[in-house]
């Protein structure tokens, strides 16, 4: 009769449902920070769960970049705690902290490329930070600049690109690590609405192979249109949690393919390969600045 219930129990479980709930990634609990007299975010509590994309929106000097900062680890908080992916970030240290933002992929307002190197040049520099062996950069490089539609600008200079095109630069060279999560801080900030549109159309496909996405913006046009989750910070007053978006993601195979760029197009297709288990790193080429 034992042996009977525990056959039966274990096939009970077996039965069971299973949960189709991702795992929590990034974790802010009763967060405040200060710089000096000066309070940016207070009391701050949410989740954001693998694969999400997740809009923070707010006036400027609301805490939107003290956020990412905070998921970068490039500030601690005053009171509280962060968590990412089970890390107390409050344990970082000097020794630690390139290790942990092999994770993370920054997307900069203002580009932050190399005006003196090829595009090519800016995403390989990029290996070149984390250590990857230069034999294995040209096919990384040239996959992820297929990614985003720019094969045949890997030649050119910044100055030869439109704002646009810098921007996509920016975003390969955050990808080319091949990062859990991806720190977009007003990337459209600086871009006409036509080309704003189809850098978020990237990024939305991007999200749909499972990378996890937060990103800073005023841009409610942007917000209206695509309809993810919306976190809203408004200086000292606690965060409002707008809602979550709807499970619509699809596994990490599905292809980008279709990329525009204002009036220009890219008709090969590709997608983001896996990399080996400490190849990824996060090149500190610079840093999120205060807004």
């Amino acid at each position: 009769m034992g042996l009977a219930l525990f056959v039966f129990t274990c096939y009970s479980e077996l039965l069971k449902p299973m949960s189709q709930e991702e795992p929590v990634l990034i974790n802010f609990k009763s967060v405040t920070k200060s710089y000096g007299s000066i309070v940016a975010l207070s009391d701050m509590s949410f989740d954001v769960k693998k694969g999400e994309f997740v809009f923070i929106t707010g006036p400027s000097g609301a805490g939107k970049t003290t956020i990412l900062k905070l998921i970068l680890g490039e500030v601690l908080p005053t009171k509280g705690e962060v968590r990412v992916d089970g890390l107390n970030l409050a344990n970082l240290n000097d020794k630690n902290l390139p290790s942990y933002r092999q994770r993370i992929g920054v997307i900069f307002q203002d580009f932050k490329v190399l005006s003196d190197r090829t595009v090519y040049e800016n995403v390989a520099v990029a290996l070149a930070v984390i250590g990857l062996p230069e034999p294995q950069w040209e096919e990384r490089v040239k996959h992820i600049l297929r990614l985003v539609g720019l094969s045949r600008q890997a030649n050119f200079f910044p100055s030869q690109l439109s704002g646009g095109e810098l921007q996509r630069v920016s975003l390969a060279r955050a990808l080319s690590i091949n990062p859990k999560i991806i720190l977009a801080d007003e990337p459209t900030g600086n871009l006409d609405w036509k080309t704003a549109d189809g850098l978020m159309d990237l990024l939305e496909k991007i999200n749909k192979e499972g990378k996890t996405i937060i990103m800073a913006t005023h841009n409610m046009e942007i917000v209206d249109k695509y309809k993810k989750r919306v976190i809203h910070v408004d200086g000292k007053k606690e965060q409002v949690d707008i809602g979550k978006e709807p499970n619509n993601k699809k596994d990490n195979t599905d292809e980008i393919k279709d990329i525009k760029e204002g009036e220009e197009s890219h008709p090969e297709g590709g997608k983001i390969k896996d990399i080996k288990e400490g190849e990824e790193s996060h090149p500190e080429g610079g840093k999120i600045k205060e807004k």
